[in-house]
């Protein structure tokens, strides 16, 4: 890495698009990392098994076999954030990358200084200890660390834009983790959920 004295440690990439990985690698050089670039979904879990990258940067195909790659990970404690890319993303391919354990997702196409802001911050996330949660509703299933964020931004008013922008997501992540929330809540909306919420007392720090 010319001009670096130091490693922030090391991204793995699966993208197709040639001219995408090259900006994207000589984008997260710049930035102190070290790219490894894979051409499928077995090669990178190989190597995920000898060495623990600090990121790792996923290409959603049309078959969605990222989502089985990125299971793979979780499943052989890989505990690295996953950020997952896709053309033509929509709310429900969010929903299941973030189900299935990515940090983000990311529609193309992108700017690659984003993506680099998006690693640093996923990766900082990672490396903290797990936030406070607010008191959850009684027989639902627990919210995530990063879905509690975003409940809390709910809570103050925030819109998925302005979300986004203070998480250093996607809007479409958002949208994905927000969806998930009020699933688990079986709630028919935002409103419904805060109502349930604020209804059986403030939610408060454990």
């Amino acid at each position: 890495m010319p001009g670096n004295m130091f490693s922030k440690g090391e991204v793995f990439v699966i993208e197709t698009d040639a001219a995408s990985r090259e900006q994207l690698s000589d984008a997260l050089q710049q930035s102190a990392y070290d790219v490894i670039c894979f051409a499928d979904g077995a090669s990178l879990l190989s190597e995920a098994k000898a060495r623990m990258p600090a990121c790792v940067l996923l290409e959603m195909p049309a078959d969605r076999s990222a989502l089985d790659v990125l299971k793979r990970l979780r499943e052989e404690n890989c505990m690295a954030p996953v950020l997952v890319t896709a053309a033509n993303g929509s709310i429900a391919m969010a929903v299941d990358a973030i189900k299935s354990g990515a940090a983000d997702f990311i529609e193309k196409p992108f700017r690659t200084h984003d993506i680099v802001g998006r690693i640093d911050a996923a990766i900082d996330e990672f490396a903290q200890p797990e936030s406070t949660r607010h008191r959850w509703l009684q027989g639902c299933d627990a919210l995530t660390a990063r879905e509690n964020d975003v409940l809390t931004h709910l809570a103050a008013g925030l819109t998925n834009k302005e979300i986004a922008r203070r998480m250093h997501l996607s809007a479409r992540t958002v949208e994905g983790y927000r969806a998930n929330i009020l699933k688990k809540a079986a709630a028919r909306n935002v409103t419904d959920l805060l109502r349930r919420i604020f209804g059986q007392g403030s939610p408060s720090q454990v």
